[in-house]
Order: structure tokens, then sequence, then C-alpha cells
């Protein structure tokens, strides 16, 4: 897909961040000069042809009031993976959840779970939740809070 000059302004405008806004494709239309349906047409077909790979939401937890964050590394036998994952995704206070390969064996973990709380003991409240409700007891895990905090964009294409 070749870009023309207002493809290229729309991935600039995107790429920073979207207004914040019942209707921020409107929004952006409104700065190119091209209707709402036209905005998310053309997002939709550079997405179909791999000039943008994926669009995503960077939530900054610590200006919401989320000081206390959580990585939850689990070491779910293989077959349990996907019900594990899924089940923890569930939950509001999951943020996100992934699997990763081992890295044995120094590293056992293959489940990746974010949490984020007002504090550290709402976050470990949290998990005790997760661990009973899902029936987790068995499965060996660890809590890494975050120490420092870096800065967190989106991609950028251009």
């Amino acid at each position: 897909m070749v870009l023309n000059a207002q493809d290229r302004r729309l991935v600039a405008l995107i790429q920073g961040c979207l207004p914040l806004s019942s209707r921020p494709y409107a929004e952006l239309g409104k700065q190119l000069d091209m209707p709402e349906e036209t905005v998310i047409q053309r997002i939709r077909a550079m997405q179909e042809d791999g000039v943008i790979k994926r669009m995503g939401i960077v939530v900054r937890h610590h200006e919401l009031g989320y000081t206390a964050n959580a990585m939850v590394v689990w070491d779910v036998p293989d077959d349990q993976t996907r019900r594990v994952g899924e089940a923890l995704g569930r939950h509001a206070c999951v943020t996100l959840c992934y699997q990763r390969p081992r890295r044995l064996p120094e590293w056992p973990y293959n489940l990746f779970c974010m949490i984020h709380g007002k504090d550290r003991e709402r976050v470990l409240n949290y998990l005790d939740s997760l661990v009973e409700s899902e029936a987790l007891q068995d499965i060996p895990h660890e809590v890494l809070f975050s120490g420092e905090r870096f800065k967190q964009r989106g991609a950028r294409y251009l």
C-alpha cells in the first residue's frame, strides 16, 4: 500500500494518541477534513495491508492513582495454560495476561499476568482472591512488584 499525504497525516495523528472523546475518529476527521467513517475505513485498510501492525491503548496507571503494579508469574502445567490464562484474564484486576516460553533451569514460569492496585496490600488481596476463586493453590507463582516506571508509548510508524 502506498500512503498518500492524507494517510501519512492520519498515521502521524494516531501514533501520538487518540483524542480523549467519545468519538475520537470524528475528532481526527475534523483535523483531516474527512468524515469519521472515512477515517475508520482508512485505518482498517492500513491494518489489513500491514501498514499499521496493531492498535492498542497505553494506560498511564500512576496518573489514575494505581501506584502498586505487580507482574505475577506462574508455572502452569502446559496442558492447563490456556484454561488458567483465560480464567485469570476474566478478572477485572488483571490488566493483561500472556504466555511465554520457560527459560529452564533458571526461569520456570510460562504465564504472566499484570495486576494494578492503589497499594501493595490491595494487589496482594487481589492475588489471594484470584488464587482462591480459580483454585490455583497448587500452581507455583511469584509476585514481582514494579520498582521503577519507564516511558510508555505506542508504536511509531512515521
